[in-house]
């Protein structure tokens, strides 16, 4: 691989000569721009205004627009005249924790190789350092013009650098989270739980670009006089308005397409390593709780109700029996008084 830049990296007082290679590449297609009428190549041609005519890269420099709109020059000998101790060196500032890097800073990586047999030592030293003590280092290196933050970590047997954006070159992210306040429920992070679970992890490694493969059928099968293969349209689902029911949708057929059998475990939040009940169970739990004291409620008015027709049916039979002495007592009367008349 060929290197792009080639410098020192700055620990203490220790300098390591190193070289710095891409550690990526884009595996994009390209186009080019065509006159559609002919397919004529369309190209860019770099003219002078002032001279009106077409110039070659050796004619060209750089220069700084003034406020004024007036050109200041600026030639590569001033650039490398700057007064910089990183303008041909990775100077270490600071070892810090991995997670103490926002990846929103991330920029592009490198490879750091050693430069020559005399580097082979410091830079070892350096790699296993970062190794041992769990870190990563932050650096300021000078490259393509201008001054860059970087973090050197150890990936394998190599050190890395990673380019980092400064801190002010990353936007707030205001008025981007939603402005509405919504509530989201226990169960609902449950599913969401469940789903997450159920998604797994995967090898990144299996991982590849499906549309730039479709592009490249396309012009396979245009190149050969066929017809470029079509997506097919994907099945209308049907808008799923309730939430709920599209978590459980989404848990089923994540388990679908793993091959799993039965019902997705929706585990609580709180407390991630034990098993928890699920909001069914909960919800089993509540309607046996509001069952059993309805069952109670109902049974103690049963029992009253019970104890109110005794007295009723006492009171009833009480009557009755003294309704029935009061019948014998009146005809005993009606014949003592026709005893005495008969007298």
């Amino acid at each position: 691989m060929r290197s792009i830049w080639n410098g020192a990296i700055s620990f203490g007082l220790v300098s390591i000569p190193i070289k710095l290679v891409n550690a990526t590449e884009s595996h994009a297609v390209s186009f080019r721009q065509v006159h559609t009428e002919d397919n004529g190549r369309i190209r860019y041609r770099k003219v002078c205004e002032l001279e009106d005519r077409e110039v070659t890269q050796s004619e060209i420099g750089k220069a700084y627009e003034g406020a004024d709109g007036e050109m200041i020059p600026i030639t590569e000998d001033d650039l490398s005249h700057l007064p910089l101790p990183t303008a041909r060196t990775i100077e270490i500032v600071a070892f810090v924790p991995a997670d103490r890097i926002d990846p929103l800073q991330m920029d592009a990586a490198y490879y750091i190789a050693a430069a020559g047999a005399p580097a082979a030592k410091p830079y070892t030293l350096l790699r296993e350092a970062l190794k041992r003590s769990h870190k990563v280092a932050i650096a300021k290196f000078a490259l393509r013009g201008r001054e860059r933050l970087g973090m050197l970590r150890v990936v394998g047997d190599v050190i890395v650098l990673h380019g980092l954006l400064w801190p002010d070159e990353v936007r707030a992210p205001e008025g981007v989270a939603p402005d509405v306040d919504v509530t989201v429920r226990d169960q609902e992070l449950d599913l969401a739980d469940a789903l997450m679970d159920t998604l797994g992890e995967v090898d990144l490694a299996d991982l590849h670009d499906e549309y730039r493969e479709a592009v490249e059928e396309v012009i396979a099968a245009k190149a050969a006089g066929e017809t470029p293969p079509e997506t097919p349209a994907p099945a209308d689902g049907g808008k799923v308005l309730d939430l709920m029911a599209a978590l459980e949708k989404s848990v089923r057929e994540a388990r679908e397409s793993r091959g799993g059998a039965g019902e997705a475990e929706v585990r609580n939040l709180h407390g991630r390593g034990t098993p928890k009940e699920t909001g069914a169970k909960k919800s089993t739990s509540k309607a046996a709780a509001k069952k059993t004291a309805s069952a109670r409620k109902s049974t103690s008015k049963a029992g009253e109700s019970k104890g109110a027709a005794k007295k009723a049916a006492a009171k009833s039979t009480s009557k009755a029996a003294e309704k029935k002495a009061a019948a014998k007592k009146a005809p005993a009367k009606k014949r003592a008084a026709s005893g005495k008349r008969s007298a």
